[in-house]
């Protein structure tokens, strides 16, 4: 009796990734990066049971729509699991629409609170709420001296969202947050406003390259404003496009990313082939898509493949990451499952050396 030889099939993970515009490409470039580096040492390894680990990666342009039919695709040709995504109201779109198909989707960079409409089993996500990291934006605030804070805001659940954590956490300390609609008034308009209600800060809630860019280069040229200080909790200026676009203008502007203090072993590594892969320093982006492919290895490896055996798995795990060790829990009004101790900064690119990044504040 002759035994046939076995064909290895892939096991396949779907990936959403903004990689055009209206997304933030270079977000969705260092996302994929990290993603693509982490399964190619997977599969160097031996894969998943002697099963290569295949990527099937789909843009979303930062569109809810094409997000939610992306996941209907992945589901169709029979993916294990769906990661990624960057922009928070895309993920939220594509994490309903798992949670409905009983596809399990492990979020790698979006931090908007309620990714579901309900509590799931389906869905785990890597980086903090927003609450979180938005609260730890306003202890920095406070502790800088700013109680009259002006944002230049859009239209966008995810912005009136940390509008919404700012103001919350704010007035009960005596700060006052003074809402502005970045899209229905100029920038010379934003500036006279600040001057008007003697702002001491002002938050860009507001998209990348525009309107932000312009509202940064309004700021920094009315001489009335030299002492206000700009910030970005979103972490737009983590990317090299943004100091591309803005030079000088671009510096100590405070933002959110989401690094240790110092890289432990693992991180030091991965940072310097991320670096090696993308020709320019990997951003905390990258780090979270290598992290996420470090989860669901370690899950398809101990729990098997089915999808079901995945999403009871997230309970379980504990993986080390690059950024510290990895495991999830339910956390209060998130309805997800939560890894609850991702490392919180608030970071600026330095005047004097505008590649390096300053630490302001840890949380």
């Amino acid at each position: 009796m002759s035994i046939q030889p076995r064909t290895a099939r892939p096991v396949r993970i779907g990936v959403l990734v903004p990689l055009t515009r209206p997304g933030w490409v270079e977000a969705g470039r260092h996302l994929l990066a990290g993603l693509e580096l982490g399964v190619g040492e997977v599969n160097e390894a031996g894969g998943i049971g002697g099963r290569p680990l295949e990527l099937l990666v789909r843009d979303t342009a930062a569109d809810p729509r094409r997000a939610t039919a992306a996941v209907d695709e992945l589901a169709r040709l029979g993916v294990a699991a769906v990661a990624g995504e960057y922009h928070s109201v895309v993920a939220r779109a594509a994490a309903t629409r798992a949670d409905a198909l009983g596809l399990p989707f492990l979020c790698s960079s979006a931090v908007l609170d309620a990714l579901t409409e309900q509590p799931t089993q389906w869905v785990a996500r890597l980086p903090p709420p927003q609450s979180h990291g938005w609260r730890v934006y306003a202890d920095f605030l406070l502790g800088a001296g700013h109680t009259r804070v002006a944002v230049a805001a859009e239209a966008s659940v995810y912005w009136a969202a940390g509008a919404r954590i700012l103001r919350d956490h704010l007035a009960p300390r005596g700060g006052t947050v003074i809402e502005l609609d970045a899209r229905a008034i100029t920038p010379a308009a934003v500036c006279e406003q600040l001057v008007e209600q003697r702002a001491t800060a002002l938050l860009l809630l507001a998209g990348f390259p525009e309107p932000a860019v312009p509202l940064v280069r309004s700021v920094r040229r009315d001489h009335r404003l030299a002492e206000i200080m700009v910030g970005a909790p979103a972490g737009q200026p983590e990317f090299a496009e943004w100091a591309r676009s803005l030079g000088d203008d671009g510096t100590a502007i405070p933002f959110l990313r989401y690094l240790p203090e110092r890289l432990g072993p693992l991180g030091a590594r991965v940072g310097a082939a991320l670096r090696e892969r993308l020709a320019e320093t990997p951003s905390f982006v990258a780090f979270e898509g290598y992290d996420t492919i470090a989860v669901l290895a370690d899950v398809l490896r101990a729990h098997g493949t089915e999808r079901a055996d995945i999403a009871a798995a997230w309970a379980h795990v504990t993986v080390e990451g690059t950024r510290g060790q990895i495991r999830f829990s339910r956390g209060p009004g998130t309805g997800v499952w939560q890894w609850d101790r991702a490392p919180v900064q608030i970071v600026d690119r330095d005047p004097a050396e505008p590649g390096r990044f300053r630490i302001r504040h840890t949380g």
